[in-house]
């Protein structure tokens, strides 16, 4: 098992990286806003092959598409870590940042091409959608 976590090492994470579904970078502008960077890339998983340690806090919001998302930091050092979306129901997005070694990710897909900021522009080597997955 791989491991991951926050900042300050309150929220610990474990994981088999076989068992992640798709690693992407999203451009909507809600993962701009939480990350404060121009995307965020993620990894999904079933939430089933992740076990985490410690209680963190969660925010909810309307994605981009309309989606109902739940985003998970740590309450303590406030990093942005985990992100749930009902209409996805079993499936847990990871922050890749927060992995503690990710030589292992692919990045398959960039998301919401259309939004992404002049200074970060979406990777053209990588296959692109408008809108899915949904915004994490």
């Amino acid at each position: 098992m791989d491991q991951g976590g926050c900042l300050c090492g309150e929220i610990r994470y474990e994981y088999d990286p076989k068992c992640a579904d798709i690693a992407f970078h999203c451009h909507c502008k809600d993962c701009q806003r939480v990350t404060g960077s121009g995307k965020a890339t993620v990894v999904m998983f079933p939430e089933s092959a992740v076990k985490i340690s410690g209680t963190y806090k969660t925010f909810a919001s309307m994605g981009t598409d309309k989606s109902h998302i739940q985003r998970g930091f740590c309450p303590n050092c406030g990093s942005q870590m985990f992100t749930f979306v009902q209409e996805i129901p079993g499936k847990l997005f990871i922050k890749a940042g927060t992995f503690d070694a990710s030589a292992w990710v692919k990045v398959a897909l960039n998301c919401w091409e259309s939004s992404a900021s002049d200074w970060l522009p979406p990777d053209d080597s990588i296959a692109g959608v408008t809108h899915n997955p949904p915004a994490s």
